[in-house]
């Protein structure tokens, strides 16, 4: 059977990349066909039902800035929201949702639904068609022939998918549902290099049978924010998450089933996310520790199903329930189902270029897990760019990139294509050179114009960028003119701890202090004033306070970004013969030829590519 309908861009996989992919193809006009194992587990959370955390909430802002819809749907669904260390500064404030699984699932689909362009087909992608190197279409398990301008493979965790439970382990992609096989075979035939991979899911729990009176409360925000920049509707009800421990005793009973775990007994030869660990391997690894945290956290608001966050495992199940049974809250629990490792293909993404389209076939683009990430965020985050690249390289218009002074987004993608990854990749602050620049709360300023410029983001998104990149630089030329009075000022000071005036200064340099917000100076007549008549919205006196606590150090990082793109700006032509350079490093020649950098600034940040290589290219391009 052949589908009569010809599309522009096939999604294939309807997980956080796939919804992202097919939503924002449809958006900019491409006729877009979204194809799933399953309809009813479109945008499941297969892991914790949480979004955000540090840095993952950045991209997720990112996201939704750029008109995507994992920051809307988030917002629909969230039954407890958090601002991630706001102990520190601004550049590692991160949000954070928990949220019920079966609305965000709901959401999704009728986000989807709503796009008219959107067409649904439920069936497992067996083949690909190619001809010339180029993409044509796909074939199913079912015999159909589907034929598409550009294909997304966003496979998750189900590329030859085995779950491993003990000694037992089964073909699957995720619990009770099946593996793809097929593709990993053809793409290797194809010229792909591919490696095994592992990730694992804790058991799911029966919250009536959880003594809450001896865990932690965690609360969420008495005022909490949202994650999308168009939704200000209040939360009706946050629902708090608790906090436990396991022990020695805890341990000890783990330990006796490390002989049947399939990860010591080396059954699974892939690599697991050394950043989110199983128990098994936080035991081995931090063997000085006599306890690690757990979070309970609830699956949704009408279920008393709950997600033990920290207890990733494959141990047998029996193994499993006694060790609960011995943390503290948990003593009469009952599980729902065990946790679970699970195994799956991957191909190194030092094959794609920044747009995730594959050097080797034209308009075949990879997304999520199957370029080594782990995390819905970063999923979403590569779906995103992936149905954005798909529907311009089908329209013959201009490539959509994020560099990584854009985007924490562009960070990830960089890192992916420049320097792979030999185990899950996971997003950290760290990862990001200019991160006072890309914090969570500016990511509209820096990308919903661009988000805009190609279709994605709306007219009204971009009329509230702009109402608050107004207000921020009317609050802002206002504090630095206006000086404040020695009278009302001081008591404020002396309460604060801070030293106070012998004359007077202006607004701004009080708010320089670090310690002294916007907010403690706001009951001082001259400023109160000025707020309510100009009716300044949170977000832009937040923005006012940081540009002018931290202006000093964003100046600097705005020199260095300034730096770095004369660098970027130094293209190198397609094609370029770098193995004829002899005067680079055997293993620079070697890097350069398999990554093909565009830019000497990408091929600076390949791993094994030294400076005085860099010198050679600088002085062969004429530089």
């Amino acid at each position: 059977m052949i589908l009569e309908e010809k599309y522009e861009v096939i999604v294939v996989g309807g997980g956080h990349a796939g919804c992202e992919a097919a939503h924002a193809a449809a958006t900019l006009g491409s006729k877009v066909l979204l194809i799933t194992q399953n309809l009813e587990t479109i945008a499941r959370m297969s892991c914790n039902p949480a979004m955000g955390g540090v840095a993952k909430g950045q991209i997720i802002r990112e996201i939704d800035a750029l008109g995507g819809m994992s920051g809307i749907i988030t917002d629909a669904s969230t039954i407890q929201f958090r601002m991630l260390n706001k102990s520190k500064g601004p550049a590692m404030w991160s949000p954070r949702a928990q949220c019920d699984r079966k609305i965000f699932e709901k959401e999704w689909r009728l986000a989807l639904e709503a796009k008219r362009n959107i067409d649904f087909w439920q069936d497992t992608v067996e083949k690909l068609i190619i001809k010339n190197k180029t993409i044509k279409g796909v074939v199913t398990k079912m015999g159909v022939k589907i034929l598409g301008k550009s294909i997304i493979l966003c496979n998750g965790t189900f590329l030859n998918g085995i779950i491993h439970l003990g000694q037992k382990n089964y073909r699957g992609g995720r619990a009770a549902e099946p593996s793809a096989e097929g593709l990993t075979k053809q793409l290797i035939e194809l010229g792909f290099t591919h490696g095994r991979m592992k990730t694992g899911t804790p058991p799911r729990l029966d919250g009536r049978s959880i003594n809450y009176s001896k865990t932690e409360e965690q609360p969420g925000d008495d005022k909490p924010v949202k994650f999308s920049f168009m939704n200000k509707n209040d939360f009706q009800k946050q629902h708090s998450c608790f906090v436990t421990h396991t022990s020695k005793d805890v341990h000890s009973i783990l330990k006796e089933g490390f002989k049947d775990s399939p990860m010591f007994s080396g059954r699974i030869s892939g690599t697991g996310p050394r950043y989110c660990p199983s128990i098994e391997d936080k035991i081995e690894r931090f063997a000085s520790k006599d306890r690690h945290q757990l979070f309970i956290e609830p699956e949704g608001k009408d279920t008393i199903e709950i997600y033990l966050n920290g207890f990733s495992t494959s141990l047998p199940e029996d193994i499993q329930l006694r060790a609960l049974r011995k943390i503290k809250g948990l003593e009469k629990v009952k599980m729902f189902r065990a946790g679970y490792a699970i195994e799956y293909d991957y191909f190194p993404p030092t094959q794609l270029k920044h747009t995730l389209e594959t050097k080797l076939v034209k308009n075949l683009f990879f997304t999520g897990q199957i370029n080594g990430t782990t995390g819905y965020e970063e999923a979403a985050a590569q779906g995103l760019i992936a149905g954005i690249n798909a529907h311009q390289t089908t329209n013959n218009k201009e490539a959509f990139i994020l560099t990584r002074s854009d985007a924490y987004i562009g960070v990830l993608i960089d890192d992916l294509i420049t320097k792979g990854t030999e185990e899950p990749y996971r997003m950290f602050t760290s990862r990001a050179e200019f991160r006072l620049l890309l914090r969570q709360d500016n990511a509209d300023n820096r990308l919903t114009k661009k988000g805009y410029h190609i279709g994605l983001a709306s007219e009204e998104r971009l009329k509230k960028l702009t109402d608050k990149e107004s207000e921020t630089k009317n609050l802002i030329k206002f504090l630095e003119g206006q000086s404040v009075d020695l009278k009302s000022v001081n008591p404020i000071l002396k309460r604060k701890k801070s030293a106070i005036l012998t004359q007077k200064v202006k607004f701004k340099s009080i708010i320089s202090r670090p310690h002294i917000s916007i907010a403690d100076l706001s009951k001082i007549n001259v400023l109160a004033d000025y707020l309510k008549k100009g009716r300044f919205s949170p977000e832009a006196i937040e923005q006012a306070e940081i540009e002018i606590k931290y202006g000093g150090y964003l100046n600097k990082e705005k020199a260095l970004v300034k730096k770095m793109t004369r660098l970027e700006n130094i293209k190198i032509s397609d094609g370029f013969e770098f193995e004829k350079l002899h005067s680079i490093s055997t293993e620079g020649r070697e890097k350069l030829k398999e990554i093909q950098p565009k830019t000497i600034g990408q091929a600076s940040r390949i791993s094994g590519v030294s400076p005085s290589d860099i010198n050679v290219l600088l002085i062969y391009l004429g530089r």
